[in-house]
């Protein structure tokens, strides 16, 4: 049996290391001993991208963010949710991460920084959120495993009262903040309540329709208009068809 093999190391900011792995045609990103992501396992992300993006067209070309960029499964599964003329910015922390999509990362979701679309910022998504008002229709985060962190303690802020008191701020009116997780955080759920989102939990498997779970929290910032609120009791056949096997939290209006 072939081994893992060590492609690249890379300083996380603020201290520890990503390593970059290889085993055959599969990739892994790793902090020590712990996974933060592989190649095999991404249909949790792309779903979170789908069920984000599901809620009914708005007026104007669509801004999307997304926080972490990863393998590239998430920024590529929503900008097949995009037309032609919106937008997507992707904010990814560690400066390895985006070489390594733009490498040999790249081929595994389509090259979606490749897309004219897509603009990379290249720093903390927690800096886009402070600085924005009323700008993206919808912010997708996967950083750092969920709330619980596991490269850096500054994540506390993005999963805190203020990061998303911030992340509030930064939707439209009707947007949808989408996150995902590892596993369940009751606590999150009740901050995304307080700070006035109304809230879906949705658990995905991470590969196929088998094994384990993963947690995507879809909250929406309640629209003005009720006919622009986020349809959170339903989804879309293709998504249904696509989450097959996930199971819901009920929603709080």
């Amino acid at each position: 049996m072939k081994p893992w093999i060590l492609l690249e190391s890379a300083a996380i900011p603020g201290g520890g290391q990503l390593q970059l792995f290889q085993h055959v045609g599969d990739f892994a990103i790793r902090v020590g001993r712990e996974e933060l992501m592989n190649s095999r396992q991404h249909n949790s992300e792309e779903a979170m991208a789908r069920l984000a993006m599901e809620r009914p067209e708005p007026n104007s070309a669509r801004h999307v963010l997304v926080g972490g960029l990863g393998m590239g499964f998430t920024t590529a599964a929503a900008l097949r949710e995009l037309t032609a003329d919106e937008h997507l910015t992707v904010a990814e922390f560690v400066p390895a991460v985006v070489t390594w999509n733009r490498g040999p990362l790249a081929h595994l979701a389509g090259d979606p920084l490749s897309d004219p679309r897509v603009t990379v910022y290249q720093g903390d998504v927690a800096e886009l959120l402070r600085k924005q008002v009323m700008t993206y229709d919808a912010i997708l985060l996967d950083v750092d495993n969920g709330p619980h962190e596991m490269t850096t303690s500054s994540n506390h802020w993005l999963y805190g009262d203020r990061g998303i008191a911030s992340a509030y701020r930064a939707l439209k009116d009707g947007g949808i903040l989408a996150v995902w997780s590892a596993g369940p955080d009751d606590s999150f759920s009740y901050r995304l309540r307080q700070a006035g989102f109304s809230l879906n939990v949705v658990r995905v498997h991470a590969h196929g329709n088998r094994g384990t779970r993963h947690v995507i929290w879809l909250a929406s910032r309640r629209a003005k208009r009720a006919d622009k609120k986020f349809p959170e009791t339903k989804m879309s056949q293709q998504a249904r068809k696509e989450a097959s096997g996930s199971e819901k939290e009920p929603a709080n209006q």
